[in-house]
């Protein structure tokens, strides 16, 4: 056993006297010998590149300053040369824009920013050495991309950087004034009279019977004037009646219907389908365009589908003449519950 043992460290030994002696042998190479470029020995051609980036980045410019051309310039007639004319600018003007600022910087770091490969032992990391060595390295970059020493190439990127970004903010500003909270609202107002769609017809409660389902809009909507037909999107309404013993209303809502008859938006939350099916026997309206069910005896609870909140109530009651109208707007937004984000 003693024998095995004195064997097996000796043993060990050798591997690691051969190990020592391999890391002898090994010369670190180091880094591969530097090629200087043309631009870093001839001043002529240092000069030609910075023109070169220079020239690169008023393409950027002129990139820029033909989308607004055709943007602003261009005048639709409503001719399909003059839309492809626009079009094909814009696609210039945007393309050109990037380009320019894109292989200018690319040709900057390839022509004139020193290119020779540094490595550095790993210290230890002390908080005031490190802050003065953050603060050497930035300095090293700014030094080494020329940007102090070379102002014909700062002040081309630099104008070149303000105006890349105007088309997209030109292009944003366009889509329209922001909605504010002009979603949130529609045209039911205190006293509106509830009216058949499309015919206008008032509708009085005693017309209503159980089981009977209308399609309804604000007195007033029938016409599809100029801006009436967004207010009736919005505004569109299904009336019902059930039997008051199965509607199961929420607290503070008990007098949002009147004897059984209750109104909800006929938009649905998912994506502003149209909820136009009524199922008597279960009191459900269906989407046809995704499936989304609501239960109406609950205040018109998701019971299945994508859609995720409710459709909005529209408190009603009858007038002094027998006729439904509208105690308020809805209380919540109508349709997709991406408009609550306006």
């Amino acid at each position: 056993m003693g024998d095995h043992s004195d064997g097996t460290e000796a043993h060990s030994r050798a591997v690691a006297r051969a190990g020592h002696g391999e890391v002898d042998k090994f010369q670190d190479p180091g880094l591969p010998p530097h090629r200087l470029r043309l631009a870093d020995t001839n001043p002529k051609a240092a000069k030609r590149a910075e023109r070169q980036v220079a020239a690169l980045f008023g393409i950027s410019v002129i990139g820029t300053l033909l989308f607004f051309f055709a943007y602003f310039g261009v005048r639709l007639d409503n001719t399909i040369s003059t839309l492809r004319l626009q079009n094909l600018l814009l696609g210039l003007g945007t393309g050109f824009a990037m380009l320019g600022i894109g292989t200018g910087i690319v040709h900057w770091a390839r022509a004139l920013m020193p290119d020779h490969e540094v490595s550095e032992e790993r210290h230890a990391i002390r908080t005031e050495a490190d802050r003065v060595g953050a603060e050497k390295i930035v300095g090293d970059i700014l030094e080494e991309t020329g940007i102090k020493r070379r102002p014909l190439i700062r002040n081309t990127l630099l104008g070149a950087l303000v105006l890349a970004p105007l088309p997209a903010i030109a292009i944003f500003r366009d889509l329209g004034p922001l909605p504010a909270d002009a979603l949130r609202h529609t045209m039911w107002k205190t006293g509106t009279r509830l009216v058949r769609d499309p015919t206008g017809t008032p509708i009085k409660a005693a017309d209503v019977t159980i089981g009977s389902a209308y399609h309804v809009i604000p007195e007033g909507l029938n016409e599809l004037k100029e801006g009436k037909l967004e207010a009736k999107s919005k505004a569109v309404v299904l009336l019902m009646r059930l039997n008051p013993e199965e509607l199961h209303p929420s607290p503070g809502r008990e007098d949002w219907g009147y004897n059984g008859i209750v109104a909800y938006s006929k938009i649905c939350t998912h994506v502003g389908c149209p909820v136009a099916l009524y199922e008597q026997q279960t009191h459900h309206l269906l989407c046809p365009c995704h499936q989304s069910t609501f239960d109406l005896t609950r205040e018109c609870k998701v019971i299945f589908g994508p859609a995720n909140r409710p459709l909005p109530q529209l408190p009603i009651k009858v007038d002094s003449e027998g006729y439904l109208v509208a105690q308020s707007d809805f209380h919540e937004p109508v349709g997709p519950s991406f408009w609550e984000r306006g």
